[in-house]
């Protein structure tokens, strides 16, 4: 049995197949799937897992260099932006439209649904590379 790190055997294995520049998507319960991407859906109801709570995990497991949001998070959802820039505040973070970010997650290779219920609460990583 894993001991360490992210203990979901789905996450894990995309982890581990993870190349530069591939891009997982955490999303909250309202995000649309496109047709074709992988979905992990973690939600067991309404704000459990939260969004935090996903992106805290995944991070302690990925090389991450770059950071997707909706520039509407900042408006819309201060709390959560407020937590994605200082816990990112080291990694670039761009801000595009809701309508261009949903286009950006037809090429994840993972939409990683939480039981998230705020606006805008998504994000997409940008795999990094560990050369250790």
């Amino acid at each position: 049995m894993k001991k360490f790190g992210t203990l979901n055997s789905h996450i894990t294995k995309i982890l581990a197949d993870l190349g530069h520049t591939d891009t997982i998507v955490i999303a909250d319960v309202g995000l649309p799937v496109p047709t074709g991407v992988l979905k992990i859906d973690l939600s067991i109801r309404l704000g459990v897992p939260s969004f935090q709570d996903v992106v805290d995990m995944l991070a302690e497991d990925m090389v991450i260099e770059q950071i997707i949001v909706a520039k509407e998070l900042a408006s819309a959802n201060e709390e959560t932006a407020r937590y994605i820039n200082d816990k990112f505040k080291e990694i670039p973070i761009d801000e595009v439209s809701h309508e261009r970010f949903k286009l950006l997650t037809h090429n994840a290779k993972v939409i990683i649904r939480t039981g998230e219920a705020k606006p805008y609460a998504n994000c997409i990583l940008q795999a990094g590379v560990f050369f250790g």
